[in-house]
């Protein structure tokens, strides 16, 4: 007799009344094509109160979109989180200025073309955060603005003869497109620059009434020599800020690293009034003046890309600062890039492929599987070896828990004892354990995906073996393990709405990779069949290796043959190769 446990260990709700409700985003990218995801439900921003303009710096403070009373909102939170600061270059226990809330800024693209996958992994990666914080129990309000107004927009709309506010709108649309392609749960608010020219304006004229930035002939320049700390987000000294990048070039200018707050307006251009004359904010002032408005000027966290640290993140620090020295930002966070042979993806270099190129051929929730099976702060190379062997994990993990469910409806539920083996209770405990752990430990990812393994196989062994089959109380205990699993997916951002549907997506995405439709593949397998009635084995293994080849296996059984996505054989020997050198 089995040794039974009543009391595993499960994920604690995760607020799972937000994913029970199976609300999900649904978005085309063609006719056939129709991805759904489960996701926490779309978040309150009622208490999102904007300071229209700012309020003076002593009456900042983050609110969050916390919908209960305070003492609700301060409840216990479930595990220490310690969190990589760049500020400190070492990790800190994150402890949130409110007790129970959290506000998060997370600096946004500049809305003039589809974005890339190097976006994509930074805005992943807080996704990731987000969703994690919010299952620790933390109230977060997390703003993730829009630039909508800048040179690269301003010259793109030129190109096109469009204009530029039209142009940005069209590619945040398109932007917001893509992160319900990739799950990304929408922020609590979205800002523009163009929608708060007022608080950008308000904030200009603290720095200037502060002695901290001059007017040049309508422009206005914020003065790094006032402002000491310059450098100690980055490291870098005075001297290594050079002119040219979003730093305009002005032989005017008091010190050459003294940047743009405002620029004055230039013919063709949009503009906007202000105490200085007709023109248009600076790069770095808009991410000041919007965290200011949304979270006050003391907030929890700052994220982007490490591409920021220098100069914007720099820069905003100053002007912040130097608009009110309370200002205050206790982490920031930064994702590492994404690099295609161990250079950095960017659309400067030109060697960058969009979101959309790359789901195109492969499932979207393969590519958020890709990005964050390496950790945030780590580089991560990009290849199409990478995205098969996530296309082929993530069938997998999908495969298996289709697997699940199918025998679990086969069962009553009122039928279902309340206890489970001790061997799965342990493997649980174990999981749960390493996963928020992991998680807890500056968002190892990679640990949470790798623990996943062994429930996995467990559960194919109860479906698949003779042995699991026979095990006692095998349907509670595929219930827990499938509950689990898709509690550490929904963390994670993994969890389709339907496998069936996600599994069908990533064979079509397969056969579309091997350039064939699933007749080919079924008139192969017919084929295949008749050589080996006729003990033609060698025509038949010539057949099976032609579909390896490009990505196709087939599986035997006492039931028949099927097929399924799977990594190349070409590019398996290749990277077995290269790992053996």
């Amino acid at each position: 007799m089995a040794t039974l446990f009543r009391s595993y260990k499960p994920f604690l709700p995760l607020r799972f009344e937000l994913i029970h409700s199976k609300s999900y985003t649904s978005i085309s990218l063609n006719a056939k094509t129709n991805f759904r995801f489960r996701t926490f439900s779309a978040i309150n921003c009622s208490n999102n109160k904007l300071h229209h303009p700012l309020a003076p710096c002593s009456e900042q403070i983050h609110t969050n979109n916390c919908v209960n009373d305070d003492n609700n909102c301060r409840q216990k939170i479930r595990k220490e989180l310690w969190l990589h600061n760049t500020m400190s270059r070492q990790k800190e226990l994150f402890k949130p200025k409110i007790e129970g809330r959290v506000g998060m800024y997370v600096c946004g693209v500049t809305a003039y073309d589809l974005s890339h996958i190097g976006h994509a992994r930074v805005y992943v990666a807080f996704d990731v955060l987000y969703r994690y914080l919010k299952y620790l129990g933390y109230d977060v309000n997390y703003v993730r603005n829009f630039t909508d107004v800048d040179d690269k927009i301003i010259a793109r709309a030129n190109e096109l003869g469009e204009d530029p506010i039209s142009l940005s709108t069209r590619y945040c649309e398109e932007f917001n497109h893509d992160m319900r392609y990739l799950n990304c749960i929408p922020p609590s608010v979205e800002p523009r620059v163009s929608d708060h020219m007022l608080q950008i304006v308000d904030m200009i004229k603290q720095i200037l009434d502060n002695g901290c930035a001059y007017t040049i002939n309508g422009d206005v320049y914020f003065s790094v020599d006032k402002f000491p700390e310059y450098g100690r987000l980055s490291g870098r000294k005075l001297e290594d800020n050079r002119a040219g990048e979003r730093v305009a070039v002005n032989s005017m200018k008091k010190n050459p690293a003294d940047f743009a707050l405002w620029k004055s307006a230039k013919e063709g251009e949009p503009f906007w009034e202000s105490p200085w004359g007709r023109g248009r904010p600076g790069w770095h002032i808009e991410c000041s003046a919007m965290s200011a408005a949304y979270l006050g000027y003391s907030f929890d966290i700052h994220g982007g890309g490490m591409d920021l640290v220098f100069p914007h993140h720099e820069n905003e620090i100053a002007q912040s600062c130097a608009a009110c020295h309370q200002s205050s930002v206790s982490y920031w966070i930064h994702n590492g890039f994404v690099t295609i042979d161990s250079e950095k993806m960017s659309k400067s270099l030109g060697n960058f492929f969009t979101i959309r190129q790359v789901i195109e051929l492969y499932h979207p929730l393969a590519l958020r599987l890709f990005l964050i099976g390496t950790h945030y702060r780590s580089p991560i190379n990009y290849s199409d070896h990478q995205l098969e062997s996530a296309s082929d994990r993530i069938f997998y993990i999908y495969q298996t828990l289709q697997d699940c469910e199918c025998v679990l409806t086969q069962r009553d539920e009122t039928s279902w004892k309340d206890s489970i083996p001790l061997g799965i209770t342990s493997c649980i405990n174990k999981f749960h354990e390493e996963c928020i752990t992991s998680m807890s430990d500056d968002l190892h990812t990679p640990v949470a995906l790798a623990a996943m393994s062994e429930p996995l196989k467990i559960i194919n062994d109860l479906l698949h073996t003779r042995k699991g089959k026979k095990q006692e109380l095998r349907t509670e205990s595929l219930a827990a393990l499938g509950k689990t699993i898709k509690d550490v997916l929904t963390i994670l951002g993994l969890l389709p709405d339907s496998y069936s549907e996600a599994l069908q997506q990533l064979r079509d995405y397969a056969l579309k990779r091997a350039r064939l439709t699933e007749n080919q593949v079924e008139q192969k397998i017919e084929e295949r069949k008749g050589a080996r009635e006729n003990k033609e084995y060698e025509k038949s293994d010539v057949i099976r290796k032609d579909l390896a080849a490009v990505g196709i296996a087939l599986m035997d059984s006492p039931d028949g043959t099927i097929w399924r996505p799977a990594v190349p054989l070409p590019m398996q020997d290749h990277h077995s190769t290269t790992s053996t050198s």
